[in-house]
């Protein structure tokens, strides 16, 4: 009939959507061939339909976008296992494993090796505070310990104060309505996410680490108080 593959994909799904005599519908990548524009529309009204009709709908796809803006609950896998399952804030405020720290976000979640010791994080010889509690913790488990942090919740700036860390600015990336910036710390690039507004001058710069927002994970996986 000459149509075209994404012509074939939206009929596919169609089809699909009109039984009734199937109990869940299974979704495998099926937006892959789809425009950009046309794929922001299809989800939306893939949303609308399972709102109205309450269908079951299990969506596998590759793309976290798709993933965390479709779906009510996500399951994360790596290599055949799942790894955390949950409503979309939870993967992004607390991944269960650091893959899904590092995969879930844009950019993904700073992970880097740290010991711990008198209630703190150690990278590089450089003291972070983090929650006295968690570290303890952290320290009974033992193993491959890693700091977690996401770009958002990193605070720099030009200014020094008690807790900030200094760090050299080695890129910034501006992408409209916020920037990337791209510090190192010891012998480690972290990432940090500024709204645009924000002003900041020079290489020299300062970090700083928000206790309540710093996870601590032990052989990859969290570490809970």
């Amino acid at each position: 009939y000459n149509l075209t593959a994404d012509e074939k994909q939206k009929i596919s799904m169609g089809r699909g959507l009109v039984r009734s005599d199937v109990s869940a519908i299974l979704f495998d990548e099926p937006l892959t061939v789809i425009d950009p524009h046309h794929k922001w529309l299809l989800r939306r009204q893939l949303k609308q339909v399972h709102e109205r009709f309450n269908l079951t709908m299990i969506y596998v796809t590759h793309d976290q976008l798709e993933a965390m803006t479709f779906a009510d609950e996500v399951a994360v896998m790596i290599e055949g296992q799942v790894v955390q399952i949950g409503a979309p804030h939870e993967l992004f405020e607390s991944p269960a494993h650091t893959f899904v720290g590092y995969f879930i976000g844009s950019p993904g979640m700073n992970i880097v090796p740290c010991q711990v010791g008198h209630g703190e994080a150690i990278v590089d010889g450089i003291r972070i505070a983090v929650d006295p509690a968690l570290a303890a913790k952290a320290q009974r488990q033992g193993g491959k310990l890693e700091l977690g942090i996401r770009p958002e919740y990193l605070g720099l700036s030009n200014e020094a104060a008690a807790g900030r860390i200094a760090v050299r600015v080695s890129h910034i990336e501006d992408l409209g309505t916020y920037r990337i910036i791209t510090v190192q710390m010891g012998t480690h690039s972290l990432r940090v996410k500024l709204p645009e507004e924000q002003n900041l001058h020079g290489e020299d710069a300062f970090l700083y680490f928000p206790p309540e927002r710093t996870k601590l994970y032990a052989e990859s996986l969290l570490v809970h108080t």
